[in-house]
């Protein structure tokens, strides 16, 4: 057993765990940097980042040399415990105004949806490399959106928009990956893109032209072209009923993201200071352990969320560029092993993978740079966060699995 187990680590592409030790490095040197300054007694962000590290190389190992044909046969059913898991939380009492933990009486609370997110992207595998699925049938696209769609309203609902986005975004990926039509990936994701562009009158009635010339280049029947093209108007049309039924605190975002100076010391305080921080460090930053903004307490969440602003500011754009560049090597890799696998659900589940770590990386970074409302959304590998960590070596055991030469 022991030597079964051996011999399938030594066929794993290991060299994809190369960027992801250099960005486990800078993460931990940041938190230390952090907790060092701020004189935190342990346990502290760094300390329990590192407790957390054993558990989470446990269960790298474990999803390695797991069966990939186990997997393929059970994932269903832990998809029924996904859900499960993710309506858990609103048993309990809220922590921070939220249901998105659940406490086990331990020193640190587990959240759930962050297992959900690659569980999701099993199921869509291998509903998805099912043989007979006629793909440029447009019914075959509703589906999956199903399945991704149930655990997100409930993690929408916690409320958890970040996850929320997370969850959904394997999807189109992996449908165009499988031979889906992107005509049918586009009238999907058209409604949204109604919805979200109604916002200026010049900006909608950009998207009206353009929404008619892709309907009509795509030649639909007349009936279904006029259908999707007056429904799609209609729902911009409707977006204020839309705009009154979010939260207070979701209009604030969207209006801080458009102008945080409305608001510096309310919504827009959170991405000022942290554009404040990234700008300061300049090249080549104000060194390990000066960033005042940081020290100071002036950038919020600066070991999770912000710790991007944090890194900018102490160790300036080289360092920055250096972590992208690492980011972008795994993401590479990842795809590369999803061309050369030999069958369809590795190489689906390894696309899926692909994009969520890819919504983390961009989904951060363009929240710590302004260029996205703040949404709360860890960067792998470097951001504090147990669950979140765990996920992540979970998600890179299932990377080295499916990227093996062999076959379930």
């Amino acid at each position: 057993m022991f030597l079964e187990i051996w011999q399938k680590l030594k066929e794993s592409p290991t060299t994809s765990l190369i960027p992801v030790f250099f960005l486990l490095l800078l993460g931990l040197f940041s938190l230390y940097s952090i907790a060092m300054v701020q004189v935190q007694e342990p346990p502290n962000a760094f300390t329990k980042q590192l407790f957390f590290l054993i558990p989470s190389f446990i269960m790298l190992i474990i999803m390695t040399v797991l069966s990939k044909r186990l997997i393929h046969k059970y994932i269903y059913f832990f998809y029924i415990l996904a859900i499960i898991s993710v309506l858990l939380p609103f048993l309990g009492d809220k922590v921070a105004g939220t249901y998105r933990w659940i406490n086990f009486g331990l020193p640190f609370d587990f959240q759930p949806s962050e297992l959900s997110k690659w569980i999701v992207v099993l199921v869509l595998a291998r509903y998805l490399s099912y043989n007979n699925l006629q793909m440029n049938h447009f019914n075959s696209n509703i589906i999956p959106f199903i399945i991704a769609l149930i655990p997100t309203i409930i993690v929408l609902n916690q409320p958890d928009l970040g996850t929320a986005f997370v969850m959904m975004s394997p999807v189109l990926p992996m449908l165009f990956w499988v031979g889906a039509r992107p005509f049918h990936l586009f009238l999907i994701i058209a409604p949204l893109l109604s919805i979200l562009s109604a916002f200026n009158v010049f900006v909608f009635s950009l998207w009206a032209f353009f929404l008619g010339i892709i309907i009509y280049v795509s030649k639909p029947k007349l009936l279904n072209a006029i259908g999707l093209y007056f429904s799609n108007i209609f729902l911009g049309l409707i977006f204020p009923l839309v705009w009154d039924s979010l939260r207070p605190y979701q209009q604030n975002r969207v209006l801080t993201f458009i102008n945080p100076e409305t608001d510096p010391l309310g919504a827009g305080y959170h991405i000022i200071q942290s554009k404040t921080a990234l700008g300061s460090g300049g090249l080549l930053g104000k060194g390990w352990g000066q960033g005042t903004q940081t020290h100071l307490k002036f950038l919020p969440v600066q070991e999770s969320d912000f710790i991007v602003s944090a890194i900018g500011e102490e160790l300036g754009f080289i360092a920055l560029f250096f972590m992208l560049s690492l980011f972008f090597w795994f993401i590479f890799k990842i795809l590369r092993l999803a061309i050369t696998t030999k069958d369809r659900f590795s190489g689906l589940t390894l696309i899926g993978i692909a994009s969520i770590f890819m919504s983390h990386i961009f989904v951060n970074s363009a929240m710590a740079s302004g260029l996205m409302p703040v949404k709360g959304l860890p960067l792998p590998f470097i951001s504090y966060g147990g669950s979140f960590l765990l996920s992540s070596f979970m998600m890179l055991g299932l990377i080295l699995n499916f990227g093996r030469d062999d076959v379930y």
